[in-house]
Parts: structure tokens; sequence; C-alpha cells
């Protein structure tokens, strides 16, 4: 779809507002109609195709924007243009069928975080799984091209019955991701069942995943089914799976090969259905060199493994992260927060060891502490204002060298007065310096993977992604 071709419709009574909002979308390249009423909508939307989304004036009671979600012709995502500073929070009924909201003053960045979202979204409708991939796309929230590869992954994955194993640091969202994989497959209608394998003791981990029969041990006082028999013709995910015991290991493999297992205490039969999407914040092919890992679970689990990105690594979607946790927090009436500019940029340049879930816990602070008010880069806890110390103290704490102000300067590119296109660039480089790891290694993977201090699965997507080849013959990796 080109951009001349996107259609954003303006519901305003406000002939002046209405016609000052359409020149800034336009500016946008994108095009704008403006209608005064519900009726107008109606009608503009039949003779309209490609409505990427429609933003309705903000009026008392939201009147007006609960008639225009209730136009049976709508099939786009709906915001509302709130010309109050007060947080109003939407009804019951409204909750779900409005994206979002855009607060006064409307500014040329906050109209093109909301239509760059609203196309994303409107796209994820038109396939052929549209409210999973509308969903899908609310869950992983981001533009980034990382993301944007996750979610083709997910989609790719989530038809068939293959095992998947999730890669990533802590806080990614690793059991968002299994969530979307169930939501997107033939079994989205049957349980999804999470069980965090390193926060149940060893000893009761069998009865957990198998069930038990009554005395089957010591305060057995009555059968018990399993997460397996309670995930019947569903997904079990089995979070932390690398903390897993070995004893454990040993029948989660048999179960996974013969697809029957029996409950502690009992020799009957159980046949299991159920597909297995696992996750680890671990390296289990280390795991597996040390010993502490089945060499045959692992490759059973790991048939299509999907990597993570830390929130470090995709600093662009900070931005489009804090307005669906304030959104998510608006709609359940938890209360809201603004970030300035100063703010905003502070939090992008924080390495973030906690990644999504420590943003999320984040706003929700701020929202406690500063309700209804703008942050400024001063509000902010100390550890989010980047400065010498804090440098510093992540050095010490992380492996991986993170470079000193002064010296990112000392070693800086200069940025043409042009201006570049960063994705492509940053893509360029990447791609640069895989091809040059695989060629000094004469293209071992294994070893190129340690140079780049990579996973040797990470190294083979991107080598799939990038589309890059041994350049004598197609050998496979």
């Amino acid at each position: 779809m080109s951009a001349q071709n996107k259609q954003v419709v303006v519901v305003d009574s406000d002939v002046e507002n209405a016609a000052s909002l359409a020149s800034l979308i336009t500016f946008l390249e994108y095009e704008a109609h403006v209608v005064n009423s519900h009726q107008g909508l109606a009608e503009l939307c039949s003779s309209l195709e490609n409505i990427v989304a429609v933003l309705v004036s903000d009026d008392p009671e939201l009147e007006q924007l609960n008639k225009v979600v209730g136009v049976e012709v709508l099939n786009c995502p709906c915001y509302l243009l709130q010309n109050e500073e007060e947080y109003l929070p939407f009804p019951a009924n409204l909750s779900k069928l409005v994206s979002g909201a855009v607060s006064a003053p409307i500014s040329y960045k906050k109209i093109l975080g909301v239509l760059h979202e609203a196309d994303l979204l409107s796209n994820s409708r038109k396939n052929s799984k549209g409210e999973q991939s509308a969903r899908l796309f609310r869950s992983l929230v981001g533009t980034s091209r990382d993301i944007h590869y996750i979610r083709e992954l997910i989609k790719q994955v989530a038809g068939t019955e293959a095992s998947v194993l999730i890669l990533g640091e802590s806080g990614t969202g690793k059991e968002v991701v299994a969530r979307s994989i169930h939501d997107l497959s033939n079994r989205r209608n049957q349980p999804f069942v999470p069980v965090n394998c390193g926060a149940i003791p060893a000893e009761l981990l069998e009865s957990e995943l198998f069930g038990h029969e009554k005395g089957a041990f010591t305060g057995a006082i009555s059968a018990r089914q399993g997460r397996f028999e309670i995930a019947d013709g569903g997904t079990l995910f089995l979070d932390e799976i690398g903390d897993m015991p070995m004893n454990m290991q040993v029948k989660l493999l048999r179960v996974l090969q013969e697809k029957t297992f029996e409950r502690v205490g009992s020799n009957k039969t159980i046949t299991s259905d159920v597909r297995i999407v696992a996750a680890t914040h671990q390296n289990l092919e280390q795991l597996v060199t040390e010993g502490k890992f089945r060499m045959d679970l692992f490759y059973r689990l790991n048939v299509f493994p999907i990597e993570l990105p830390p929130l470090r690594n995709r600093i662009e979607d900070i931005p489009l992260l804090i307005k669906e946790f304030v959104n998510r927090m608006e709609l359940n009436k938890q209360g809201s927060v603004k970030l300035d500019d100063s703010a905003m940029a502070s939090l992008t340049k924080y390495y973030w060891p906690g990644n999504v879930r420590e943003l999320s816990n984040l706003i929700e602070r701020l929202a406690i502490l500063f309700p209804q008010q703008d942050v400024k880069w001063s509000d902010l806890p100390e550890k989010f204002r980047p400065n010498q110390d804090w440098i510093a103290e992540q050095l010490e704490g992380d492996d991986e060298q993170i470079p000193s102000p002064h010296d990112s300067m000392q070693g800086a590119v200069l940025l043409p007065q042009a201006g570049i296109d960063l994705k492509n660039h940053l893509a360029d480089i990447e791609c640069s310096l895989m091809t040059q790891a695989l060629e000094q290694t004469d293209w071992v993977v294994a070893r190129a993977a340690k140079l780049l201090n990579l996973q040797r699965t990470t190294l083979v997507e991107k080598m799939r992604k990038f589309d890059i080849s041994r350049p004598e013959d197609m050998t496979t990796f």
C-alpha cells in the first residue's frame, strides 16, 4: 500500500481544529478526510478503502466516540483526541475498542507515532488471521527490525506442531512470545499452561508436571492432575527449562518421544497431546558442554529457536512500549503519567538489564509518584539518569563493555550533513561484521559465533535473515 493511498479520517465538529489536524496528516503523506459526525463517518467508510485510522475529537461523556466505534463498517484502529489535560478514562464498553488516546497539544511527533502504530495494526487485521494478528501486534510492541523479524517467525511456526525454544535475557518477553504462538496456532481454543521449572523445588517438579495418585508420597491426600493432563490438546510452556534437574530431563524426553506418561504412584499410562514451547535465559549449548543439560533433550526442544533481543538493542521501541504501558494503566483505571522529551531521551541511554519488565515497573512507579503529571529528566530515579558513575557501575556488572561518553566521542562516527538511513546503516555494519567473522574462521559457523559472542543458532538465523551464504558453495551449517 503506497503512502498516498493511506486514508485517515478525522471526526470533529470544530471545523478549524479539524482543518489544522488534516493539514498535519497530509504533511505526513497520508490522505486526510474530515467528517463532523458518526453518520458522515459511516458514509465515508462505505466509499473508501485502506483506512488506516479514525481520529475522534473529545466531547462531554464521550458520546461521539461511543457512536463512532458502533459504526458497523468501521474496521480500523480508533483513537481519541483529548482536548483536556486531565485524564478521562474510557467506559468499560469502549476500552477494548479504542486503540489509544492523543492528548493536547497535538504535535507532529504525537500524530506520527499514532499513525505509525495504526498503520501496523491496520495491516495486521487484513491477513487471514486478523484478530489473532492484531493481538500479536499489541503484545509484541515495537517497530524495530528485530521485533518485525520475531513477529514473522511466530507466524511461520504457529500453525505447525514443531517444538519451539525461546531464548533471551530475563524480562525480554519470552512468555509473551509463547502465548502469541499459542494464540495463532490451531490449539488456540485449548489451554495454555505455563510452568516455571526454576521456581518449583526439584522434589515436587515431577508431581507438578505429571500429577500423582492419592498416597503416592507423604502429603498426597488426594489424586491430582499434572500440567501435562491440564494442557491436553493445548500448549505447555516450560519456562526456565535450563534449571530443570537432570533426572527430570530424562523423564521429559521420554514424554516428548513417546507422547505418554504415568502419574507419580501409578502404573496407568496416560496419552499426552501437548505442544511444547520452552524458554530459558541460559546458554543451553554451554550447559550441554558442561554436562548440565542433556544433548538429546536440547535437540528435541530446539526444533525452531527464537531469540529475543535485549531492550538496549532496540531502543527505538522504548517510546511505543511506554505508550502501551500507559494505555494499559489508563484502560484499567490505574492512573496515567507523561514523560517529556528529556526524560524519554534519558531512558533510551539506559542499559536496561531488566529489559521490558524493568521498563514496565518503572512506568508503574512513575505513575504512582507523579500522577497526571509531566515527568522531567530530574524526576527520574538516579540510575536512569546516565552519568560517569553509572557507566562505571554497569561496566563492573556486565561482561560486555559499555563505552563511556568520553570514549564514544573519541571514536565517534560523523553524521553526514545529508543524514543517513540509520537502520540500513546498522544492518550493513552487522552484515559486514558477520561476514568478516565467517571469513576469518573459514566459514565454520560455531567458531564465527564465538568471535561475535553469539550462540551458534543465533548466527545461523541472522545469516538466513541477511541471506549470507558461503560464496563457493551452499554448504549447510
